[in-house]
């Protein structure tokens, strides 16, 4: 459990931290450069966390209650850290993503995409499908029970319009 609580924290920095290296050669903004702090603060507390929750787990003299107890009583010491990284972050998270995209060509990468080969297949296949299915399907069979089948639906149709507008045309009783 301990290492999965600092797994889980590693991981919620890891992105930020490989997308700011990438970035090393532009100059940080402030939003970066709080992103950083914040992150290395976090990673410090739950390293000393991570510490001393396995020193409760080893401690061989507290039963297996009394280590979960311990350790949950640990982590709600943590908790109030973890809301404010995450506040942290969360402030800064679109600054840093209004600039990661500013730099990307929408349209180019759009059109890089639609020109793969395995795009162009899965279109390929979409419109052999949807041409299958036009061809195949009941509408477009010369079936004669078919037919008449939708020549009533048809007529049904149009005799309810007429229906609707002769009743629209013919004043009403109460009037």
């Amino acid at each position: 459990m301990i290492r999965i609580l600092s797994l889980a924290a590693a991981l919620a920095v890891l992105p930020l931290s490989a997308a700011l290296a990438q970035d090393a050669d532009e100059p940080s903004s402030a939003s970066q450069a709080a992103v950083e702090a914040a992150a290395e603060a976090f990673e410090a507390r739950m390293e000393a966390f991570g510490e001393r929750a396995e020193a409760i787990d080893e401690d061989e003299g507290l039963s297996k209650t009394d280590r979960a107890q311990r350790i949950a009583a640990l982590w709600a010491e943590y908790q109030p850290e973890v809301a404010v990284f995450t506040a942290a972050i969360s402030q800064h998270a679109a600054v840093i993503a209004q600039q990661a995209l500013a730099n990307i060509d929408m349209e180019a990468l759009v059109a890089e995409s639609l020109n793969s080969p395995e795009v162009q297949q899965g279109i390929a296949q979409g419109a052999a499908a949807g041409a299958g299915i036009a061809t195949n399907s009941a509408w477009s069979q010369t079936d004669p029970e078919s037919l008449v089948t939708y020549e009533l639906m048809a007529q049904y149709a149009l005799d309810q319009t007429l229906d609707d507008e002769d009743e629209s045309k013919t004043p009403n009783a109460g009037d």
